[in-house]
């Protein structure tokens, strides 16, 4: 990601476009890596059944795609890619699952290669205080089944937020998954524990659909809509948390090009790179065909 200052530039940031395809011009879809390939399932504008969903791989082989809106209801149910035999597989729900009725704008984080933590579901059959509910989908490759467990931690009710599980800075060993955005405030949270410098302790306020990946002990984020302002709605702000110390950082980069606005888009790192896939522009509606690269000029 960081590459030499070119003569007369200052340090900064920027986007490299690397790809262009009418393929690529989706919004709310999914992009995973897996196997040395970029998986994109989905998305408005795509002509697929599922948006607002989230996927992660599974067992260097699988691409579980967990809820989202299949055009007429939301749902909860797990669907597989086997990237091996090339085929997509519905994997069934364990008779001791717990129920959810919907999920969409939630999270959905590799914790194993058997257990993901999804955050963030939107809607249900339950009263409102239940949305902040936090779930750990259990998966059995082999059987091809999954199991839904409740956690005992909950959060605030938010949706299109994004999540990054992170090392705990300190003496003792571990991770929390923080949840970033999807309501009006600027605090993060830490949906449970998973195991045991100049910059703000102010993170960006009321963002929501906005893209999150992990670098390191960093947590970059970009874009997304903000609930702050009726107008001149979606970003093209970066923003970094560091975690190297106590208590962590937000580091606030702007952008002044109106092209690079985007909403409903997805990073993803590979090969320390991140690229941008995707995403509605400016305008909220025009998906973008692109894909970039983000450079560091440091």
């Amino acid at each position: 990601m960081a590459v030499a200052v070119p003569p007369g530039r200052a340090s900064g940031w920027a986007w490299r476009q690397v790809a262009r395809d009418a393929l690529l011009a989706r919004a709310f879809h999914s992009c995973t890596e897996l196997r040395g390939q970029f998986h994109l399932v989905g998305g408005l504008l795509a002509g697929g059944a599922r948006d607002h969903h989230d996927a992660a791989p599974v067992g260097g082989r699988w691409l579980c795609v967990v809820g989202g809106w299949d055009g007429s209801r939301r749902l909860a149910t797990v669907t597989a890619l086997d990237t091996e035999r090339g085929v997509w597989e519905a994997w069934t729900a364990t008779p001791g699952d717990c129920p959810l009725a919907c999920l969409s704008s939630h999270t959905c984080t590799r914790l194993s290669d058997r257990e993901l933590r999804v955050a963030g579901p939107e809607g249900g059959i339950r009263t409102q205080r239940r949305y902040g509910s936090i779930y750990t989908l259990r998966l059995d490759p082999n059987a091809r089944s999954y199991c839904y467990k409740e956690e005992g931690c909950h959060t605030a009710s938010r949706s299109g937020h994004c999540a990054a599980l992170l090392q705990i800075p300190g003496p003792h060993p571990g991770h929390q998954l923080l949840l970033f955005g999807g309501w009006n405030l600027a605090e993060s949270e830490v949906a449970g524990l998973v195991s045991s410098g100049q910059g703000s302790q102010k993170g960006p306020q009321g963002l929501r659909h906005h893209s999150c990946s992990v670098v390191g002990p960093f947590a970059v984020l970009f874009g997304g809509e903000t609930l702050t302002r009726a107008r001149d709605t979606i970003c093209n702000d970066l923003y970094i948390y560091d975690t190297r110390k106590s208590p962590p950082m937000w580091f606030h980069f702007p952008c002044a090009d109106r092209r690079l606005k985007r909403v409903g888009h997805r990073t993803c790192l590979w090969n320390d790179h991140l690229y941008l896939v995707g995403g509605f522009g400016e305008d909220g509606r025009t998906a973008s065909p692109q894909v970039c690269i983000l450079d560091l000029f440091i």
